[in-house]
């Protein structure tokens, strides 16, 4: 160096031209141009010391090299060339077969420098620190051209190193590290060296720029600059220096990340690469990521290559990866993914997608890769779901893609296994959450079923379900199919990463917002079946991650996170129920830790006292809620419940009000058995028996506190509700509005809410009867739950109607117990006033005795409640229609351990479903499936089902009154005859001659009302006014009647007086309708009265036969005697119309006119002292059962009691009120025998009112 510096000054001395030494320099390089020669190291350092001692311009020197940069330019693009065919080979799957050559062809072109003069200048001009002039020479050619040849990169990586090494050894190097020196550059011209982060901008920042991805050739140098970036982001936390940031981003995405990729397989720099990535956002390192993935391979030649040469080795470790092999292939795809793993990633996730039974072997090969291949991992699996190309639905749109049910799973799988950072997945499915797409919600339950072990299933066993409504341990032993033991550590990072980030929050909100808006959204264009899966994964993910946050997070992190309930439904328009749900777990935290601060403040250990601090802090939590609540509904639904009664129902869990003993005590058992099994276990090390003794042990003192705990837990809520229930209901409205608003509010929408809610809901009606309620009628809201489950049913998804199916079973389960013993009943039933028939009484004791419905008769109701589960059940299969067979079959299937019990019923019902099974083989099989599986079990539940006269007392009736096997035709759940072997054999001929009669009866009332309506056309003013005449007289009749009534209660009531009045009674009426017929037919044409003639004619041989066995029950007549009365003073029937079966009718034409009639009496307001033995008697249907229909009663009957119900005025009946009264009089034996001129009398007053009526 020191000759170099003599001779440069000599030269100076000397003073001769530029030009002069430019055109000596250029003759020596033109020598050595000739082939076969080579030029000598020396030129280039000559010329690179005049350059850099400015003796010599550039510009001068730069036309005697060689070669030309049109050369340098073709030889460039004939590189890419070469590269763009070894991409299209790559799509074409035809990669080059010798792998080996390629590779030494390439090391040969990098390692031996062309006889290029110009590269040779440029080394020596970096060798000496000349980066002004260098960077001149690599500015004509092309990007990345003159690095690609190593000497060169390794010039200018050595002049980086003498730049930042002041920097980097104060910021870089750890404690205790000494490192190797560098000695700086002592030319003045070379670049300063940088004694801050400022100072990288200068220099540093454009020299690695012109490295690119060829600072793989230093590692050590890729170390230092990595750890400069660490350090410098350290100290720029607090948000200062964007710039540098910005500075330090653009160089890994230009410098680092395509050098590690031609590194080969160096985890250390991966490693050290990762330092930096994590303090950077995910949403920058995605960013990274995605442009290291989709651009920087296309950037150059040897990154091109690099990427051919990672998907043939990605190919050849896939198609050898199993089960049996999966240590060795990890090592190979972590080996792989250390330089390479956006490629290598992106084809193993192509090859999940297509066979999901990789998934296992592949998630367990991952255990070898670094941490930035983990998250760059987590990049690729968002990047596919977001695939634009694939379709997330199948072909028919019946369904989600099985590729996205794939990747799903890899989620769950690998997030659960590996520590990978979850951000970025959870904000993708909230951001498409946002966009109104749901499908990704599937990622996110299987993310949090397997990292919180919360499964969400409807084909939990009764067991589990059992074990759900106890404490978090006996949840967690068995509550769920699988174990959650090893789930500690991912439960915690999932709940970190969505409290850091605050999604917890949006994600519930978007979830519950959504479910209701899918039908809309997607209910157009998508299937109803993928609709209603759609529906199902939002509702069943919304419950899930609503669990996972109540059982992870604590107290105060809850509180803080749920709003109140108020603002959840009134600001973020979240759904009632799903509103609750989130707020339910805050309230029971708020409540214990009210309790434990009045336990702290005044100290008393007696149990009473305890319970009234319960009390208090209930009250002083649940108070505000109270008043939220009544925002939730207008203020008419207040007149029917109570707030409190609303925000308490909504507000318990299983867990209050009952402590599932058999549950831990199962558990308990099990744990016990595992300690005798490892005690006997031979083969098990000391050390390990030991171990495991412990931990059941342990396990089994938890649950044995748990319990204790929720025993004392549930102790003090039932003392609470005993408490509130005299304010729960209040008596401004009736007990059906009552039931309504109860069944519409809150019932009904949480039944299907999730399984457990389900048997909390039927729970939850026990309870409040059981704690003997007032104004709750209990009869009246199991008879509304079960007649009415036709369009319930139908407008459940499928999930639905498995917690639908499970409400119903719980409680069927409580009705058979009833039913099942008369003790039973008579102890839980009798005596309780939600048993009353008299809808006024309030009375806690449950009223008098008399007005209690007795066993017998409650076995008649439950018989009917089955009829109507069938006539519901067969309506839906007969429907045809995909989502009523499906859900009615998922419901039948739910609630087969207490539906069917009586035979003919189940037998109905075996018919229908076999026809399914024919019909549905070949067209819809899912339908199939469901239904063979129901057969199967209906089929070996016929050993428990009794025929009806054992399911319900059937009381003997008068001989040729009706035949004796009659079963379950409408209307006859009364007292139906016992079967005997002769009257079976007569009973085809009496039902078909009854039929035919009752037939003649029919057409003969048709053609009077027909001609009734033509008395009113024809007749004008004349009929209305000699009906309103008729209308006077009744009511004066009707007023002295009940004067004269009055005056008898004053008078003793002996038995002697009340059959004289009652005869009386009887006297009256027969000569106030003869009036009234006598009157009708003065104007009535002769041919009504012919027709009336004719019917008595046809009559006459029925008359003997219907009413020979009749006795008549004093009772009953009395009842219909006092109806017309109760009408008069305003007091309507209470449950007539709410309860009326939702079947519809299939087969008959009705009138316009008795449509509406219908519909006004199915909504009518409840009396104030209703019976309720109308729940006995069914309105009869068209819809067949193929049961054997018992024979109607004779017309005359029914004439009768239609003729005596309409005596009041104004007063209008349902079809069911008449099937009733007309059920009632038939019943009747041994009474006053009426002839046959009664009958046209009865009949021709009918038709006299509807001419009034009409």
């Amino acid at each position: 160096m020191s000759s170099i510096l003599f001779f440069l000054s000599l030269i100076k001395s000397y003073m001769c031209e530029p030009l002069t030494l430019c055109h000596i320099l250029g003759f020596k390089f033109k020598f050595y141009q000739e082939p076969n020669e080579e030029t000598p190291k020396s030129l280039y350092h000559i010329a690179a010391a005049l350059l850099h001692h400015n003796l010599i311009e550039l510009e001068d020197l730069y036309v005697h090299l060689m070669p030309p940069d049109v050369t340098i330019v073709e030889e460039h693009k004939r590189d890419i060339s070469e590269a763009k065919q070894l991409d299209r080979k790559l799509v074409k799957l035809v990669l080059p077969t010798d792998k080996n050559e390629e590779k030494d062809k390439e090391d040969d072109k990098n390692e031996k420098l062309p006889d290029n003069q110009k590269l040779g200048l440029l080394e020596a001009l970096l060798r000496i620190g000349d980066w002004h002039h260098a960077q001149s020479i690599m500015d004509q050619m092309p990007s990345f051209y003159t690095t690609s040849h190593k000497a060169i990169a390794l010039a200018l990586c050595q002049l980086v190193h003498l730049t930042v090494e002041p920097l980097y050894r104060r910021v870089g190097v750890s404690k205790g590290a000494k490192g190797r020196p560098l000695h700086p550059l002592k030319s003045k011209r070379a670049p300063r060296p940088t004694e801050c982060f400022e100072d990288l901008r200068r220099d540093t920042f454009s020299m690695l720029g012109y490295l690119g991805p060829h600072l793989s050739n230093d590692p050590i140098l890729f170390a230092k600059i990595v750890r400069l970036g660490k350090a410098f982001m350290k100290e720029r936390q607090n948000g200062e220096k964007e710039s540098g940031r910005i500075c330090f981003l653009s160089i890994a995405d230009q410098v680092l990340l395509p050098s590690l990729s031609l590194m080969e397989s160096n985890a250390c720099m991966s490693e050290e690469l990762w330092g930096l990535f994590k303090l950077f956002p995910y949403q920058h390192r995605y960013r990274l990521y995605g442009q290291w993935k989709n651009e920087t391979y296309l950037s150059h030649p040897l990154l091109v290559k690099v990427k051919a040469q990672t998907v043939e080795r990605a190919k050849y470790i896939m198609k050898r990866l199993t089960k049996e092999n999966v240590r060795q292939s990890g090592r190979q795809v972590g080996k792989l993914s250390h330089s390479n793993p956006t490629i290598l990633f992106d084809y193993m996730l192509s090859q999940i997608q297509w066979y999901d039974n990789l998934i296992g072997p592949v998630v367990d090969s991952l255990k070898y890769l670094t941490s930035l291949s983990y998250d760059v991992f987590a990049y690729c699996i968002i990047e596919a779901l977001a695939n634009p190309e694939k379709e997330k639905m199948k072909h028919d749109d019946t369904a989600i893609s099985s590729w996205l049910q794939s990747l799903a799973s890899l989620c769950g799988a690998v997030f659960r296994k590996y520590s990978i950072e979850l951000a970025g997945l959870l904000q993708y499915v909230t951001n498409q959450l946002k966009t109104g797409k749901s499908f990704d919600l599937l990622i996110l339950k299987e993310v949090v079923q397997k990292m919180a072990g919360i499964e969400i299933t409807n084909e939990m066993t009764s067991e589990q379900l059992e074990a759900m409504t106890g404490g978090e341990q006996l949840k967690a032993e068995g509550g769920y199919f699988g174990q959650i033991r090893n789930t500690k550590k991912s439960s915690q990072r999932l709940k970190d990463v969505l409290l850091d980030h605050k999604l917890a929050l949006p994600l519930c909100l978007l979830m519950a917002q959504h479910r209701n808006g899918v039908v809309f959204l997607e209910g157009g264009e998508k299937h109803l079946k993928l609709v209603g899966h759609l529906y199902d994964q939002c509702h069943d993910t919304l419950v899930q991650f609503g669990g996972f946050l109540a059982s992870n997070l604590s107290t105060e992190d809850y509180i803080k996170l749920v709003p109140s309930i108020d603002i959840l439904c009134n600001q973020f328009h979240t759904p009632h129920d799903a509103a609750f749900f989130l707020s339910r777990p805050m309230y029971a935290h708020q409540i214990l830790s009210k309790y434990d601060e009045l336990k702290k403040a005044e100290k008393g250990n007696k149990q009473q006292q305890k319970l009234q601090k319960y009390v208090a802090a209930c009250e002083q939590v649940m108070m505000p809620v109270h008043e939220s609540v009544v925002s939730l509904h207008p203020p008419r639904v207040w007149d029917d419940l109570r707030p409190q009664f609303y925000a308490t129902f909504w507000s318990l869990t299983m867990y209050d009000l009952a402590v599932p003993h058999v549950a831990y005590e199962r558990e308990i058992n099990k744990l016990k058995t595992q300690i005798k099994e490892i005690e006997e276990n031979t083969e098990m090390p000391m050390n390990k028996k030991k171990k495991e003794k412990e931990r059941c042990t342990a396990l089994q003192e938890k649950l044995q506190e748990e319990e204790k705990k929720q025993m004392e837990h549930v102790q003090r809520v039932l003392y609470r509700l005993k408490l509130e229930k005299d304010n729960w209901l209040l008596t401004k409205s009736t007990k059906n509005e009552t039931i309504t608003k109860f069944l519409q509010l809150c019932l009904f929408p949480r039944c299907i809410f999730s399984a457990i809610d389900a048997v909390y809901c039927a729970h939850f009606v026990e309870l409040v009867h059981q704690q003997k309620t007032p104004n709750f009628c209990t009869l009246l809201c199991y008879d509304r739950v079960f007649s009415a489950i036709i369009y319930t049913v139908a407008s459940c998804t499928e999930n639905e109607s498995h917690r639908y199916g499970r409400f119903l079973c719980c409680m069927l389960e409580t009705v058979t117990r009833w039913h099942s013993d008369r003790a039973i009943y008579e102890k839980e039933c009798v005596s309780y006033p939600g048993f009353l028939t008299v809808f006024r009484a309030t009375r806690l004791d449950g009223g008098n005795k008399a007005d209690q419905l007795d066993y017998e008769n409650f076995r008649h109701v439950v018989h009917k409640w089955h009829y109507m589960l069938t006539k519901a059940s067969v309506h839906c299969l007969e429907t045809g229609d995909y989502t009523h067979i499906r859900n009615i079959l998922i419901v039948l299937t739910k609630i087969l351990p207490f539906y069917p019990k009586v035979l003919n019923l189940g037998q109905a019902l075996e018919c229908r479903v076999h026809k399914i099974c024919l019909k549905e083989k070949d067209k819809r099989p899912d339908l199939y499936v469901l239904a063979m599986g129901y057969s199967g079990r209906l089929k070996s539940q016929k050993v428990h089902m009794v025929p009806e006269n054992e399911f319900h007392h059937k009381e003997q009736p008068a001989r040729n009154a009706t035949p004796a096997n009659q079963q379950n035709g409408p209307g006859s759940t009364g007292k139906p005859a016992s079967s005997t072997s002769k009257t079976e054999e007569g009973t085809s001929e009496d039902n078909e001659r009854v039929k035919h009669k009752s037939d003649s009866a029919t057409k003969l009332m048709n053609k009077a009302n027909s001609a009734a309506a033509k008395v009113t056309t024809s007749n004008g003013n004349g009929a209305l006014n000699s009906t309103k005449a008729i209308k006077e007289r009744d009511d004066k009749e009707r007023s002295g009647k009940e004067k004269k009534e009055k005056k008898e209660k004053t008078q003793g009531s002996t038995p002697e007086n009340k059959v004289d009045r009652r005869e009386k009674q009887r006297d009256e009426r027969a000569a106030k309708e003869e009036r009234v017929v006598r009157e009708g037919k003065e104007k009535t044409p002769k041919a009504d009265r012919e027709k009336a003639k004719a019917e008595e004619k046809s009559s006459k041989d029925d008359k003997v036969k219907a009413i020979s066995g009749e006795s008549a029950e004093l009772s009953r007549e009395r009842d219909v005697l006092k109806e017309p009365k109760s009408k008069e003073k305003g007091d309507r029937s209470a449950v007539t119309g709410t309860l009326k079966s939702p079947v519809p009718r299939a087969e008959s034409a009705e009138s316009e006119r008795d449509h509406k009639r219908r519909k006004l009496d199915s909504h009518s307001s409840p009396s104030h002292s209703s019976s309720v033995k109308f729940l006995l008697y069914l309105p009869e249907r068209s819809l067949p059962l193929h049961i054997q229909q018992p024979r109607r009663p004779p017309r005359r009957v029914v004439i009768e009691t239609q003729a005596r119900h309409l005596e009041a005025p104004g007063k209008s009946m349902s079809c069911q009120e008449i099937y009733g009264l007309e059920h009632r009089v038939f019943q009747n034996r041994g009474g006053k025998r009426k002839t046959l001129k009664d009958l046209a009398k009865g009949m021709l007053y009918i038709l006299n009112i509807f001419i009034l009526k009409y």
